[in-house]
């Protein structure tokens, strides 16, 4: 392992090995707050990559824009009919429908890729009430 190797993220490692995958695709985004036993999505939004050259410390940089703390991420990348991004309308309906699902059900996180805020990655469980 080199050194390069041992300072990048879970999720450094996941968008090279999705964008070899896929090619050019829509990440939707939805940040998450994490409390007790408790999941709470806090904003959404989408952004399309065209390179595997985004790494988490750009991601954070990004997220600081939506102005909330957030203490993970779930991303669930998206691919056009015929390849490549998605268009801004198919992008902004399949975010929407997302949000819906998510108000419904919060285990629909782990249909995509989550993460923490040091870009690790982790997985929502359900949690019996007592």
């Amino acid at each position: 392992m080199s050194i390069s190797d041992a300072i990048l993220t879970d999720f450094d490692r996941w968008i090279v090995t999705e964008f070899s995958k896929t090619g050019a695709f829509t990440a939707l985004v939805v940040l998450i707050e994490i409390a007790d036993d408790k999941v709470t999505p806090l904003c959404s939004t989408y952004f399309n990559v065209i390179g595997d050259d985004v790494d988490w410390s750009g991601i954070t940089v990004l997220f600081a824009g939506a102005g909330r703390e957030w203490d993970g991420a779930a991303f669930f990348p998206n691919v056009a009919p015929f390849g490549g991004p998605l268009d801004n309308s198919a992008a902004r309906l399949q975010l929407r429908g997302l949000e819906e699902r998510l108000d419904d059900d919060r285990l629909v996180l782990n249909e995509g890729h989550c993460f923490d805020k040091w870009g690790r990655r982790m997985r929502i469980e359900e949690v019996e009430e007592e």
